[in-house]
């Protein structure tokens, strides 16, 4: 369904929190069909966030370790990316 968002289990080091919050945040985009939040669906989209990261963090702590690192860099450890966040923060 969402291809964007990449597999968390099996990173080292493990998932941030940051890393987290960004798949739970393009899941909840992808399912509501919300891409940037107005005052009408601000709060309804930031508590799914919160909820689906809350969950997240806790299957990822519940599942048994991977045999292997999963396939590709979530986008967060990606130098591109990281260079792309900062330019815009700045």
């Amino acid at each position: 369904m969402c291809r964007n968002i990449t597999t968390l289990r099996g990173l080292e080091p493990s998932a941030t929190a940051e890393e987290i919050e960004a798949a739970a945040r393009q899941y909840v985009r992808k399912v509501s069909g919300v891409q940037s939040a107005s005052p009408a669906t601000r709060d309804p989209v930031e508590a799914a966030v919160a909820e689906i990261a809350a969950i997240t963090t806790r299957l990822l702590a519940e599942l048994p370790a991977r045999r292997q690192p999963p396939p590709t860099l979530p986008p967060l450890r990606r130098p591109e990316v990281r260079a792309r966040l900062a330019a815009k923060r700045a």
